[in-house]
């Protein structure tokens, strides 16, 4: 074999294979009590063969009887049992639904929507009631990039805070992202909104996502936000974009949309209750200069310098708001550095920072617009020791 053409080729081959699957994020639901799905499953697993087969449906019934009988203590043949009970006669093939998720090219099987939420969201309860988690099973939450956005996307998938999440931004994973974004190698130059949307519905695939790999923009926004039934109930702005964090702000504040930020330094949290405070004054009143219709707005935003942009910025977050590091970082921006710092433990950070209080506003238990700070350098430090 010429090591030097067909090894070359071959990856070549396989390369346009895998680009053409770096956009796949939506997995396929098969429930063979339809004759349709068992017919095209079937067809799936005959003519792909290099597709892995997980089924553990035994197992997930057993939690299922576990978690409806809390009072009593079930021995495997009493389990046993209640399951068969609970299949009333049906095979264990036929019941749930077969998950097909073509990016990592498995079939799962699964209970069906309804039970598994049931089976993944109990050890929520009672911090969460059943009530509560019902009520949050409708709502729909909008999040504007996805740095320290899939933190809080993930972790609001896995606490379903939601059942509908919609996620913009225009970048792709690239290696330096790795220090705070939790993928793998292998997915590097897939965009990241399909690499949070996947590890979404790998956790719970009945969650619904929408991407939108071009961003957030004056075109679609209108469709993001939604309207009526469609509208968004909250919104998480954590976007690198200037333009971006105001002119979705006047367009959340028109449909009565609360937005919550997080700035990855010191933990600082900005929340702004646009349903309660319609007239609101954007980012708490701290820049009046940028107040006014969007499309006025982004002409005047489309002339303005980098020094411009940084004023403003400053203006947002207060400079005495920020942290030592973070300063110093700043003043080397474009000298030593060429991006804007963060590090994981602040992303991390930040996912359950919003995820905590889009609970709470979604439940309306929290009602209060303002910049709240959970700034670890502050709680754990030296100083605290008796």
């Amino acid at each position: 074999m010429n090591l030097s053409v067909d090894i070359p080729q071959l990856l070549r081959y396989k390369l346009r294979e895998t680009n053409v699957r770096n956009n796949e994020c939506q997995p396929e639901f098969f429930r063979l009590s339809n004759a349709l799905d068992a017919e095209k499953l079937y067809h799936l697993l005959q003519y792909n063969s290099s597709i892995a087969v997980y089924d553990e449906i035994h197992a997930q019934l057993k939690e299922l009887m576990k978690i409806r009988n809390p009072d009593k203590l079930l021995p495997a043949n009493v389990l046993d049992q209640l399951i068969k009970d609970h299949l009333k006669g049906n095979s264990s093939d036929t019941y749930g639904v077969w998950v097909f998720y073509p990016w990592i090219n498995k079939v799962v099987h699964l209970l069906d929507e309804n039970e598994f939420i049931e089976v993944r969201t109990a050890r929520n309860k009672l911090k969460i009631t059943e009530e509560e988690q019902n009520l949050l099973r409708n709502k729909k939450v909008g999040i504007i990039g996805l740095s320290v956005g899939q933190s809080v996307a993930v972790t609001m998938a896995m606490e379903r805070v939601c059942g509908e999440l919609r996620l913009a931004d225009f970048d792709a994973l690239e290696l330096g992202n790795l220090n705070r974004l939790r993928a793998g190698v292998q997915q590097l130059s897939v965009p990241k909104v399909i690499c949070a949307a996947r590890e979404i519905a790998e956790i719970d695939p009945f969650i619904k996502v929408k991407v939108y790999k071009e961003g957030l923009s004056i075109a679609n926004m209108a469709e993001f936000l939604g309207e009526g039934e469609q509208r968004l109930n909250l919104l998480v702005e954590v976007c690198d974009s200037f333009e971006m964090k105001i002119l979705s702000r006047i367009e959340a504040r028109k449909r009565q949309i609360p937005v919550v930020m997080e700035t990855n330094d010191r933990g600082m949290l900005d929340i702004e209750r646009f349903d309660l405070e319609p007239q609101r004054m954007l980012m708490h009143g701290m820049v009046p200069q940028l107040e006014g219709e969007s499309t006025v707005i982004a002409k005047k935003l489309e002339g303005i310098n980098p020094q411009e942009r940084m004023q403003y910025l400053s203006q947002m977050i207060g400079m005495e708001n920020l942290s030592e590091r973070m300063l110093y970082s700043l003043q080397s921006l474009g000298k030593t550095i060429n991006g804007w710092p963060q590090l994981a433990s602040g992303a991390v950070l930040g996912g359950a920072i919003v995820t905590h209080s889009c609970r709470k506003i979604l439940l309306d238990s929290f009602r209060s617009s303002g910049r709240y700070f959970i700034d670890l350098e502050k709680i754990i430090n030296d100083m605290n020791k008796s």
